[in-house]
This record gives C-alpha cells, sequence and structure tokens, in this order.
C-alpha cells in the first residue's frame, strides 16, 4: 500500500466584502458587537449570478495547478458542501467537467461544517488502495441560505472555497498520522434548514423562511462545540503519541473566536501556534479548514514536514480532527 501526501493547495472568496457596520446597522447594533461575540470583522458574499461550483472551480483549479498533475490523472473528485447548485443532481460532476477531469468520479459529500475533514480521511484511504490523485474540494454559498431577520446566523457566515490535491507517495505512510470522526445526534436540529427534504418537503404551504438556515440556542451549540472539537482532537494526539507542543498549527474551523480560544485553552495550544481567517473571511462552514490552510501555504507558514492539527463540528452534530504532516 502506497503512502499519501498533500502537493497541491487552494483557494477561493468573492470580491463582495461585508463589513460589520453594515449588518449593525440593519439590526441596531452598537459598533464592534459582531467582532467582540465572534472574533469577524468582515466577510465575502458572492454576485447573485455565482453557484457553488463557480467558487468551488476557482480554489480546485488552483490546487490542481500546484499539483502539477494532469486533469486526465485525477482518478476522483470529492466536493464537500451545503449549498449545491441544485437539491438534484449532485454538484461534483459538475464541477468535475468544468475542470476537465474526464477520468474522474465525483461525489458529493454532505457533512455540514465537517465535511472537509471527511472527505480528506475518506480521500486518504483511496489515494492509498488505488495510487491515484484524488481533488479534494470544500466550498458554500452562505449568504444565500442564511436567514437575513436572525441575528445568530447573519453575523457568522459566508461565502468561500478551499481545495487541496492528495496524492500517492510510494514507499511512505499516510500523511494523516491520526484522525478521529464522531457523531452525535442529541441535539440534532439546533442548527438546520427546515424544508426541503423528506421530513418536511416543499409544498403550497412552505413559508420563506423555513428554506433559510436557523440556529437555535447558542449556548448549547457552543458546549457542543468546544467538547467535541476537544475530545477529538486530544484523542488524535495521543494516538500519534504527539503533545500539543510539538504540532507547528492548529487549524480549527472557523466557527467563532470563543469556541477556537476555549478549545485551544482546553489542549494547551499556545495562540501563535492557532491558526485565524475568520476575522476577513467569516465562517464558510466545511470550507474554513482548507480555506485558511491554504492561506497559510501561500504566505509560506506551512514548512515541509509541519505537523498540522485540524478540528471541527457540524450540524447534527458531526465532529472530527485529523494530525496530518505536510
Amino acid at each position: 500500500m502506497n503512502g499519501s501526501q498533500i502537493i497541491g493547495f487552494g483557494h477561493y472568496v468573492p470580491d463582495n466584502i461585508i463589513k460589520n457596520s453594515e449588518i449593525e446597522a440593519r439590526f441596531g447594533l452598537d459598533a464592534g458587537w459582531i467582532e467582540k461575540r465572534s472574533g469577524i470583522c468582515e466577510r465575502r458574499y458572492v454576485n447573485d449570478d455565482q453557484a457553488l461550483t463557480d467558487i468551488a472551480y476557482g480554489a480546485a483549479k488552483m490546487a490542481i495547478e500546484q499539483s502539477g498533475y494532469g486533469l486526465d490523472e485525477f482518478a476522483m473528485l470529492l466536493l464537500a458542501t451545503s449549498t449545491p447548485d441544485h437539491l438534484l443532481p449532485p454538484s461534483a460532476p459538475l464541477l468535475a467537467h468544468k475542470l476537465g477531469l474526464a477520468n474522474a468520479g465525483a461525489i458529493d459529500l454532505a457533512g455540514a461544517c465537517s465535511g472537509f475533514l471527511y472527505a480528506l480521511t475518506l480521500g486518504d484511504g483511496f489515494v492509498q488502495t488505488q495510487n491515484k490523485p484524488v481533488l479534494i474540494v470544500a466550498a458554500n454559498i452562505l449568504s444565500k441560505r442564511i436567514n437575513p431577520d436572525e441575528i445568530a446566523s447573519a453575523i457568522l457566515f459566508a461565502d468561500g472555497a478551499g481545495a487541496v490535491v492528495l496524492a500517492p507517495k510510494p514507499d511512505a505512510k499516510s500523511c494523516i498520522l491520526s484522525a478521529k470522526l464522531v457523531s452525535d445526534a442529541t441535539d440534532y436540529d439546533l442548527i438546520k434548514i427546515p424544508a426541503g427534504g423528506s421530513r418536511q418537503p416543499f409544498s403550497d404551504d412552505t413559508q420563506l423562511m423555513d428554506t433559510r438556515m436557523t440556529m437555535q440556542d447558542g449556548k448549547k451549540v457552543f458546549a457542543h462545540a468546544v467538547e467535541m472539537m476537544s475530545d477529538v482532537s486530544q484523542h488524535c494526539l495521543n494516538e500519534a503519541n504527539i503533545g500539543a507542543a510539538d504540532i507547528q498549527h492548529f487549524i480549527p474551523h472557523q466557527a467563532n473566536i470563543r469556541i477556537i480560544n476555549k478549545v485551544s485553552d482546553r489542549l494547551a495550544i499556545e495562540a501563535s501556534k492557532v491558526a485565524i481567517s475568520l476575522d476577513k473571511y467569516g465562517n464558510s462552514s466545511a470550507a474554513t479548514i482548507p480555506l485558511t490552510l491554504s492561506l497559510y501555504h501561500q504566505r509560506g507558514l506551512i514548512k515541509p514536514n509541519d505537523i498540522i492539527l485540524m478540528a471541527t463540528i457540524g450540524a447534527g452534530f458531526i465532529g472530527g480532527a485529523t494530525l496530518l504532516r505536510v
């Protein structure tokens, strides 16, 4: 069995910058209220004519070009998203077509904010057994799914995309040193879009707000996030016999700065090792980790053989962590 390595990084964010001041004025909030509670200063929104595959394309193209692989060499495209172009058909085949990946299978993964780490773990197994490269993309357009009248979601969510190319590495181990994926549906519906599934299908009586994301009980969401992200992260460190002091970077899901700080404190990770992008780009769900990873790589902050801990939680709740050597 071959090993694996990440050999391409990519990201894309839309041009439209939405400052906190715009949202604070709309809700009648004091200046600085959003940044104080979330760590977010601004976020990016797409244009009206942009769809999910449009922004995913930008991140994917960047990662492919970095990898050096030909388009016909890719065997699989995994697209982690909660906001596809359409409910049916899936968006991954369309993205593969736009990119020119003529020999690649393609599938959507609906893992909410945890989608990228699930895709990375699944992709790693494919690379090792099939000895062929995989393109992993996470992208979301949440500006078209949030409830504009709900403060909890309106202040946090954003649009963006991130991507990596995972490739075979002969006679080597996996770049993933350890991984832990978990789920806990005790509070399954705290974050949801009520209508559109088989439980509540669209009908003539469907209210517009039932087609938008809603987040109930922020305190419970916070507690679940801190507990789950801390637990899976510690499990990965223990499994790999690596201490928090031995990692070079911690890239958590960019949900909220208070969650990030709490998890970092629990794990005893130095603040200088915690990667942050939510201040400028907000929370784009599954895209936040690969977006942050690519931004830090672009800035030269990630070096060969760096050990990176990544952790996340998503609606449902599903979560996970991976310990990665680049």
